[in-house]
């Protein structure tokens, strides 16, 4: 088994910290896992993406030129990002700030409206997480819940229970959005 997601939006969206939260959570079952992040020159409002590997062996090469699984933030991240998924993928998308659609008919599609349905902005990233361990859930639940309680940051402890939350935000969007389906 290997998995291989982008995380994609702009700075202050939670986009390195949501890929390192999922990489931890696999580490932590045991699994070999790469997580590499991109940044614009700027620290908020510009670029950011990191790429996360999560295998069952080790894995060969931490690059990541077609992911199976895309989880994007914004709208010029969606115009950049969704062309490079593997056919058969998964793009889980902040329809809240995204209002194209993509022409491609040979991914599983779910939007999310995250940034709306989130506590705060600041939560997207666990809406979406949330969202994606649903749609499809290469770690549980549980294990990402561990994560965040385990690797948050002492200074971002008092918003543990916001951040679980929203995961759960995140679940009940993505179940809702799978009944569509």
């Amino acid at each position: 088994m290997q998995h291989e997601l982008i995380f994609a939006g702009f700075g202050g969206q939670g986009i390195m910290f949501g890929g390192q939260l999922l990489a931890y959570a696999a580490m932590d079952g045991g699994y070999h896992v790469t997580w590499i992040p991109s940044y614009g020159p700027e620290m908020r409002g510009g670029t950011a993406y990191c790429t996360v590997v999560i295998a069952d062996q080790e894995i060969g090469s931490p690059v990541v030129k077609h992911p199976g699984i895309g989880m994007i933030f914004n709208a010029p991240s969606f115009d950049k990002f969704v062309p490079m998924l593997q056919p058969n993928g998964l793009l889980v998308y902040n329809a809240s700030l995204i209002p194209q659609q993509t022409e491609r008919q040979d991914l599983t599609i779910l939007p999310v409206p995250a940034t709306e349905r989130a506590p705060t902005p600041q939560l997207t990233n666990m809406v979406m997480l949330g969202a994606l361990l649903t749609a499809k859930p290469i770690l549980s639940l549980e294990a990402l819940k561990a994560a965040l309680e385990a690797h948050m940051p002492s200074h971002r402890r008092n918003l543990l229970e916001a951040n679980l939350a929203a995961l759960q935000i995140g679940v009940q969007l993505a179940e809702e959005a799978l009944e569509r389906l």
